[in-house]
């Protein structure tokens, strides 16, 4: 079976915050066969090259003038078991949600807390997802890539992807050298409810929840990420386009300040992790546009696409919440999505 292969192909409808942008090559492989083929294959273009799952974490700001690699690789595997947990692979085209609930469905809990974030089960290694508490490398047990430098298939254990904070050895040392292919993760047989976010606390209040149950959990996620963020499906957005910025303790206290009731998480190093939402929208920036983007008014932590927006209106409009929140609070705030 051979890859997919179009030209001069539309990305508007293949990332998620939907600006207008093209590429001149685009190949969709729905196995590791075919994904080695295309390679080859692309070796003879000597075209940029990059590889792209849903596009949610993806923002095109212009035309891309090489191959994009769509990563079309489906099938879920249970591979084992051992005291502690059960041990399912997972390829990399796999929709990261429908994954979440197939696994409730199954029985086998522990991933509720990131119902709902869009993307592939490929991306959520790469930025670390995290979400009410949890962060994915909890749940990773390995990572299967192809490595590009030797032209073979071989796994990273949960310490050689490096996982930190949105971080991880794919935004570094393997950036470029590396292609997902499937990620095993591990679920606990042991269940314990991660319930300690506030919103998640008023869910079960609200709802008369005493004892969570893993379906409880998601149930509420769900309801939460509906309420705040806007579907991209409706509105072209890319999710949380700002990391939630980690400061210095003393730098905490400084903005303590003047602003007593700062939404802060401490960190086990001793530094403090800011909402960066809570500063977006302090600085005064929910519902601010430029042109035809937007601060969301629905959360301040997600910008959108109006449906005219341009890359020029979306650049100016990050450059304007940066630079809001920095002369405010003295704090540098990093975008999370992939600008292209």
């Amino acid at each position: 079976m051979m890859p997919d292969i179009c030209h001069d192909y539309s990305l508007q409808n293949r990332h998620s915050f939907g600006l207008k942008a093209k590429t001149r090559r685009w190949v969709s492989v729905h196995s590791e066969n075919e994904l080695r083929d295309a390679l080859v294959s692309q070796r003879q273009q000597r075209a940029p090259l990059l590889f792209l799952g849903e596009g949610s974490n993806t923002v095109f700001t212009q035309d891309f003038p090489g191959t994009i690699i769509h990563l079309a690789l489906r099938g879920i595997q249970w591979v084992e078991d051992d005291a502690q947990f059960h041990y399912v692979e997972v390829a990399a085209g796999e929709n990261w949600h429908d994954f979440v609930e197939y696994t409730l469905s199954q029985g086998k809990p522990g991933l509720e807390n990131l119902a709902l974030i869009p993307g592939s089960v490929g991306a959520c290694p790469i930025q670390n997802i995290g979400a009410y508490g949890l962060e994915v490398s909890q749940r990773i047990h390995e990572v299967r890539i192809l490595d590009l430098e030797i032209f073979a298939f071989r796994s990273l254990s949960n310490e050689e992807c490096r996982f930190a904070y949105r971080d991880s050895v794919f935004k570094h040392h393997l950036a470029g050298k590396a292609v997902i292919t499937a990620v095993v993760f591990k679920l606990p047989k042991v269940w314990v409810p991660v319930t300690q976010y506030a919103d998640i606390q008023k869910y079960f209040v609200e709802h008369a929840i005493a004892a969570p149950t893993p379906r409880t959990v998601f149930n509420a996620v769900v309801s939460i990420r509906t309420q705040k963020l806007p579907d991209p499906c409706i509105t072209g957005n890319a999710g949380s386009f700002f990391k939630n910025p980690i400061i210095d303790q003393t730098v905490f206290e400084q903005i303590k300040i003047n602003w007593p009731d700062v939404v802060s998480y401490p960190q086990p190093d001793g530094r403090v992790k800011l909402a960066a939402a809570w500063l977006i929208e302090q600085a005064g920036l929910k519902g601010q546009a430029v042109g035809g983007a937007a601060v969301s008014e629905k959360q301040a932590l997600v910008l959108i696409n109006q449906g005219d927006a341009t890359a020029d209106n979306l650049k100016a409009l990050v450059e304007l919440v940066i630079e809001k929140v920095r002369l405010q609070f003295a704090v540098n705030l990093e975008p999370e999505p992939l600008l292209v």
